[in-house]
């Protein structure tokens, strides 16, 4: 069997025909440095006031791009390009670069946008949790999908959920689960969960809903519209102080004489820093952060959310900490989508919620590369699932002759005990369930093997991409040498040392400008 290597599937892999095979014209050749006609109309384009038809004009720009290339030239000579500082500015700009040819972006807004708009409504429901042990095979989920089942048919005959949920985890708490969540939101758990409740009408029951925490019963109990974000100021009288405890009237009591207080015209903040328990907030005059649904105490939060006006104090609230005096001091709408992409972003580059993010590029790449998938391959993996969990190396073993061709990716074949294999040395995934697990390397693989044979195609696919790497590389030279030889010297010497500087590289370093092909491209 061939061995199979991730060096082999993600690094190894050959330039496909993206090569151009003729290369460019020469503009001008600096310091025996041939500078391509292409980098020449770039760079002029890029300046917006260089008109190449015009003689004068292209004489002027072709004199300054030469002495700029004359700098470079200098730079390369003191070995500024070879200095740690440089290739690690380089390499981040490259990187930096290169994700945005290995994306596509306008497609990952959509998704973004698409998550955000779930923003618009709060969810409230209650679910059942039965956890499937790590590293799950087929044959074993069948017990607790049958348990799941079990109590989803009960609560469709009428039983409380919630009720439902308490008996069960009351006998095995170890692997049952339950809770009602009153303000659910978008990216706050696994996608393939939220994706299911967030299509459920109301009012309706889920069959078991798979997840890499095991199954799922759920059941949506309302849809809130999003009331926003809230900032407000309150004052805590506690239950216990200082190690005295006070009964709930004492308490009461206490909290409705600061109330009366503070509604009569008091300075609130003054108030918060006399009677407040909540010293975090106290010293700031109370003043809590912006908050929004189901990041606060419940009483604490529906409190809070029907103060309507800036300024209005609520009467005082009881929760498990004592009695509140509430003071709504800004009402604010949801988060903007611009304040909030970029850490969904984030998120999303991140375990099942990647590939959404990228799947426009990956099937980009799949047909560009003519990617080829054989199903009936796989199926026969997916069968030793059944028993032995992608990582056990009893798996391997089962595998290991297999070696049908279960996918080919351009011109390389992949076969399956070479898939099997790289399961082996890389489970990058944290999936419990034997299949979802072998499923979501498989996608990671074929993203990465994708994006990687794309990688190495850029500067041949893409003349813009070596364009504005050597632009940002010569930039780089050019700030560091002008740096040395003159901006770090006193400000009334720098005209001269930069003519005197120009002066020397023309008679240093040799150039021929090829001046037919300057014209001519300037005609087009």
């Amino acid at each position: 069997m061939k061995k199979f290597f991730v060096s082999a599937l993600l690094f190894a892999v050959a330039v496909s025909a993206y090569a151009n095979s003729a290369s460019d014209s020469v503009a001008m050749t600096v310091a025996g440095k041939a500078i391509s006609i292409d980098e020449f109309l770039f760079t002029a384009k890029k300046n917006g006031e260089t008109d190449l038809s015009n003689k004068k004009s292209l004489e002027s720009f072709v004199e300054l791009f030469k002495i700029y290339k004359l700098k470079v030239a200098d730079a390369e000579a003191e070995g500024l390009d070879k200095t740690e500082s440089f290739k690690e500015e380089l390499d981040k700009y490259k990187a930096q670069l290169t994700s945005d040819y290995l994306s596509d972006r306008p497609a990952e807004e959509k998704v973004l946008s698409d998550e955000y708009t779930r923003l618009n409504e709060v969810l409230d429901l209650t679910h059942i949790l039965f956890f499937l042990p790590q590293e799950t095979v087929s044959k074993d989920t069948v017990a607790v999908y049958q348990q799941a089942l079990a109590a989803y048919q009960r609560i469709q005959k009428g039983e409380d959920i919630m009720a439902v949920g308490a008996e069960l985890a009351k006998k095995d708490s170890a692997h049952v689960g339950y809770e009602q969540v009153r303000s659910f939101f978008p990216m706050r758990t696994v996608k393939a969960f939220e994706d299911y409740v967030y299509q459920m009408p109301e009012g309706a029951v889920s069959m078991p809903i798979r997840t890499k925490f095991g199954f799922h019963i759920v059941k949506l109990n309302r849809r809130i519209p999003n009331p926003g974000r809230r900032q407000v100021s309150h004052i805590l009288i506690p239950f216990v102080q200082d190690s005295i405890t006070r009964t709930e009237e004492e308490t009461y009591k206490l909290a409705e004489e600061v109330y009366q207080l503070a509604v009569s015209g008091k300075d609130f903040a003054e108030l918060a820093k006399q009677y407040s328990s909540d010293k975090g907030s106290a010293q700031k005059g109370g003043r809590l952060p912006v908050f929004g649904l189901g990041e606060m105490v419940a009483e604490f939060e529906q409190a809070a959310f029907a103060i309507k006006n800036p300024g209005d104090i609520s009467k005082p609230v009881k929760t498990r900490f004592g009695y509140h005096i509430i003071k709504l001091e800004k009402n604010l709408a949801v988060q903007p989508f611009e304040e909030i992409k970029k850490s969904w972003y984030r998120q999303m580059s991140q375990g099942e919620w990647n590939f959404a993010l990228h799947k426009s590029f990956d099937d980009r790449m799949k047909k560009e590369y003519k990617f080829v998938f054989h199903p009936e391959a796989y199926a026969e993996l997916q069968a030793i699932c059944n028993d032995y969990f992608p990582t056990n190396p009893k798996f391997f073993e089962q595998a290991k002759d297999l070696n049908k061709e279960l996918m080919r990716i351009d011109t390389i074949s992949f076969a399956q005990n070479e898939f099997a294999a790289y399961i082996q040395q890389y489970p990058f995934s944290v999936k419990t369930y034997a299949g979802d697990f072998m499923q979501e390397v498989l996608d990671l693989c074929i993203h990465d093997i994708l994006t990687n044979m794309e990688r190495k195609n850029l500067t041949n696919k893409y003349p813009e991409f070596r364009l504005l790497l050597n632009e940002y590389r010569d930039g780089t030279l050019l700030f560091a040498i002008s740096n040395q030889k003159i901006w770090n010297k006193p400000a009334e010497e720098q005209a001269k040392l930069e003519e005197d500087w120009i002066k020397e590289l023309k008679e240093k370093y040799p150039v021929e400008i090829n001046w037919k092909a300057l014209k001519k491209a300037a005609k087009k």
